[in-house]
């Protein structure tokens, strides 16, 4: 009996349709660009995910496809490869040998988010280069694997205060940094970006690579939590909800320094004015 392969393609429904289909099962979501891929076994009743999906989100492409066997013990790795993004190469463990350790961010993929290897994060690590200079103490919102953490590190941050609400994601957060050898700069914190920002304020950096509805929400801590001229990198975004963001940054408070594009991923860096 064979799996079957789900892909949706949520548009501007992200929230509502990753809810509904971890409700209707799905043990995790692989975001293929703009895309969600699922697998659901043989016993699965995927009419009905299909239904709760429609449900939530109407309207939305979904596509089924039966999946070949693959012993994913061993394949995951093929899937991941190192990037060299301006000074900075983020590498999977057993492809870091040859690199530099100063500029490499090696991290082991675990439950947690943050390899190198979506969009997202390169985005926000080429635009980190910009921000981030020796001395100044950092925020990184929303860490999961901490590879911005570390990154910032790697860039010449005297302190980097990583947050993760999700306490599945901590210990490889914290295993990574240890991996790095960035203990005494990266410190790892369990909890609601909300209610520790304010405490480890203020800072020179905010990064945060979240949805956007969050990062919008998060918008008036961060620029309570920033020293005056500090700058916020943003990623998670995807290009179709720029001009939505662009209009949550008030030009009383923010300044758009620089953008990057990456498939249909859309991430900023703005300074606090």
């Amino acid at each position: 009996m064979s799996w079957t392969s789900l892909r949706v393609h949520p548009g501007g429904r992200r929230d509502e349709v990753s809810a509904a289909l971890f409700a209707a099962g799905a043990q995790g979501l692989h975001e293929d660009g703009s895309t969600f891929v699922t697998h659901f076994p043989p016993e699965a009743d995927v009419a009905a995910v299909l239904r709760a999906v429609q449900a939530a989100a109407p309207g939305v492409l979904c596509e089924t496809a039966i999946a070949e066997p693959v012993d994913w013990s061993v394949h995951w790795r093929d899937k991941l490869h190192a990037h060299t993004l301006g000074r900075l190469t983020i590498a999977p463990v057993w492809l870091a040998a040859g690199y530099d350790p100063a500029t490499t961010v090696v991290i082991d993929p675990g439950m947690a988010f943050g390899t190198g290897d979506h969009p997202t994060t390169r985005g926000a690590v080429r635009l980190l280069q910009d921000v981030v200079r020796p001395g100044l103490v950092v925020a990184d919102l929303g860490a999961g694997s901490a590879v911005l953490s570390i990154a910032c590190a790697k860039l010449g941050a005297s302190r980097v205060f990583a947050v993760e609400y999700d306490g599945d994601a901590i210990s490889n957060a914290e295993a990574n940094v240890l991996r790095n050898s960035a203990d005494a700069v990266v410190h790892v914190f369990e909890g609601d970006a909300t209610v520790l920002l304010p405490l480890v304020a203020p800072v020179d950096v905010i990064a945060a690579n979240i949805i956007s509805s969050v990062l919008v929400e998060l918008l008036p801590a961060m620029l309570s939590a920033l020293r005056a001229g500090g700058a916020a990198v943003l990623a998670g975004i995807l290009v179709e909800e720029r001009d939505t963001m662009l209009e949550a940054f008030s030009p009383d408070h923010w300044r758009v320094v620089r953008e990057d594009v990456e498939d249909v991923w859309w991430s900023v860096s703005i300074a606090k004015v």
